[in-house]
């Protein structure tokens, strides 16, 4: 299952990267460009009229550097992930389902998975104990690293981050993004903006070679200019690595955010439903459903000596 979570989180991001830097920079002529439609103007209204090009890039703009903010935010809270495993059977139907849940923190800047639950029934003493021991393991780690240690660390991380600008500068020459109309959500208008595989595309990183498979949509609050939804199609199997694992076509993965606190938007639910007809012919022939909720904050003050800390300084 953790694998599974993997490919959601790997194809979402790609999706995500895509519509925030897919558009480019903005040339002269944009800098003239007129503003999106104004929601404090028609506060009655849903916006109708199709997006420019332009309004596109300016629109997908501020998405991106929401969704910085709100990835800097997530860091400030500890919540519930439930992971529903379903497998089916030669016949299509659900032979199998398998349930984790999970208490997602935050460690000295580390997200971190602890086991609560299987099968929705809570661990039994013993899995509990282990789950904390691992924690513990990593309070004391990071507690104690020394500034080497903690250089080399800083230092990897910023090497993933640049490999991370990187790709995206791949993804943004891999689509051409189209306003095909506007939709509720939530009882809140959105604009649905659609991603499509731009031809003659050629990757320079290897791990760009996936992204003419994919296409899909984005949901964009109108009002908050945050994305609340992503609906990912695989058009052609996708593999990563030799054995590792494979989407193959006809999956989809849908991805919702949602309002926190009135002050972030944050997961809230992710599925990936693979096309029965093809699946069980290429054995993959698993759905998941992945739902985070009880964000709570957490005082990222407060110097943390142990697992029962972290529970008493989120609220």
């Amino acid at each position: 299952m953790r694998m599974s979570r993997w490919i959601i989180s790997l194809v979402t991001f790609t999706l995500a990267a895509a519509f925030a830097f897919g558009q480019g920079d903005a040339n002269a002529s944009d800098l003239s460009t007129p503003s999106l439609p104004s929601r404090q103007e028609e506060p009655h209204t849903a916006p109708t009229a199709t997006l420019s090009h332009h309004q596109i890039k300016e629109l997908i703009q501020k998405v991106a550097d929401n969704d910085l903010e709100n990835n800097k935010k997530l860091h400030d809270y500890v919540y519930s992930e439930r992971q529903e495993e379903r497998k089916l059977n030669q016949q299509g139907a659900v032979s199998s389902t398998e349930t984790k849940t999970f208490d997602v923190l935050q460690i000295y800047g580390e997200t971190v998975y602890r086991l609560v639950a299987k099968d929705d029934k809570p661990l039994s003493v013993k899995e509990a104990a282990k789950e904390e021991e691992k924690i513990q393991k990593l309070i004391d780690k990071r507690r104690n690293e020394s500034p080497s240690e903690r250089g080399k660390r800083l230092k990897k991380e910023e090497k993933e981050r640049e490999e991370g600008r990187e790709f995206v500068e791949e993804v943004a020459a891999a689509y051409n993004f189209t306003h095909v109309g506007t939709e509720q959500v939530d009882g809140r208008d959105a604009y649905v903006i659609a991603a499509e595989p731009r031809p003659g595309f050629e990757p320079h990183r290897k791990e760009a070679k996936f992204l003419p498979k994919i296409h899909g949509r984005i949901w964009i609050d109108a009002t908050e200019k945050q994305w609340v939804k992503l609906d990912v199609e695989v058009i052609d199997t996708i593999s990563f690595g030799l054995f590792l694992a494979r989407l193959h076509k006809g999956t989809h993965i849908v991805t919702e955010q949602t309002r926190v606190n009135d002050e972030v938007w944050l997961p809230r639910h992710t599925a990936v439903h693979v096309d029965v007809r093809v699946a069980l012919l290429k054995n993959f022939n698993v759905n998941l459903d992945v739902t985070d909720k009880d964000y709570k904050k957490f005082h990222s003050e407060s110097k943390i000596v142990g697992i029962e800390e972290i529970k008493e300084n989120s609220r």
